[in-house]
């Protein structure tokens, strides 16, 4: 008499989460075995902060900001991240013939990107970080932060609008073919000017300023920077209580947006057949 064991699969709320977890894993990993990334990915934002500082002190600006510089370099951090390993990701797995693979496997591509998003998360928060205290040490940067709980809630949310975005346009990225690195190059620059990374959005023409919140940093920043420097309130685009409002609204359109993306290339792909291939 033979027994046969009995093999359960993960399905649903666990797989979905088991996925999470092991995509994230790599990325973690990854950081740790690859400690000069780390180094560059570090040294180089705070070189372009000292620029920026150096002109500010130059023509006698305000020390706040100093303090703009500094948190803005900690934050190319997390846009370069989502753009290079979030936007960019289906592309890339594309050329490695892995999405194949991706599309075929029974857990969903939103669990695999978050992941990624996850695991990304936690890398570029430790090069945020040192950046943030390599630059208040060299530039002797003064916090005033007004509430904690606050700015947390703005980090958080800006996060989840922030990789919910480059979720949603590795599905464009994708269906963009070969067009997606010259994409990736473009959007680079133009986010940092219209994010505002080294200077307060409030410069720009109101509508302009309102034009460039679609990008969820462009509030993000804007609502930190308030919170975490005396006076910044007066430097400010609009009140951080509105700006919090806004990103949450951002969050949900970008994760609704990234699902239905992600679906509709995953429909493609079994209609088709060619997805990975290039499509006429």
């Amino acid at each position: 008499m033979t027994l046969k064991a009995k093999v359960e699969k993960n399905t649903g709320v666990r797989l979905f989460f088991q996925t999470v977890i092991g995509r994230a894993y790599p990325r973690v990993i990854g950081l740790l075995r690859e400690r000069s990334w780390f180094i560059f990915e570090v040294v180089l934002p705070v070189i372009s902060v000292a620029a920026y500082v150096f002109i500010y002190r130059a023509i006698g600006a305000p020390d706040i900001y100093v303090g703009f510089v500094v948190m803005g370099g900690a934050m190319t951090a997390f846009w370069l991240n989502v753009l290079w390993s979030m936007s960019s990701q289906m592309y890339w797995e594309k050329e490695t013939g892995n999405l194949a693979l991706y599309i075929m496997a029974p857990n969903s591509l939103m669990a695999i990107l978050l992941g990624m998003a996850l695991g990304g998360l936690f890398a570029t928060a430790q090069r945020a970080l040192v950046i943030t205290l390599a630059g208040s040490l060299l530039f002797n940067v003064q916090f005033e932060v007004s509430s904690y709980l606050m700015l947390f809630g703005v980090f958080m949310l800006t996060m989840v609008a922030l990789y919910g975005m480059g979720m949603m346009s590795s599905s464009l990225f994708l269906l963009l073919n070969r067009e997606a690195w010259h994409y990736a190059n473009l959007a680079q620059e133009p986010v940092y000017l219209m994010s505002g990374f080294y200077f307060p959005i409030k410069s720009f023409d109101f509508w302009i300023a309102a034009g460039a919140s679609i990008i969820p940093l462009t509030l993000g920043l804007d609502a930190m920077r308030q919170l975490s420097f005396a006076g910044g309130e007066e430097l400010g685009f609009l009140n951080v209580r509105i700006e919090l409002a806004i990103l949450a609204v951002l969050s949900v359109l970008f994760i609704l947006g990234a699902k239905w993306l992600l679906e509709y290339m995953e429909r493609l792909a079994i209609r088709e057949g060619r997805l990975t291939d290039a499509r006429r």
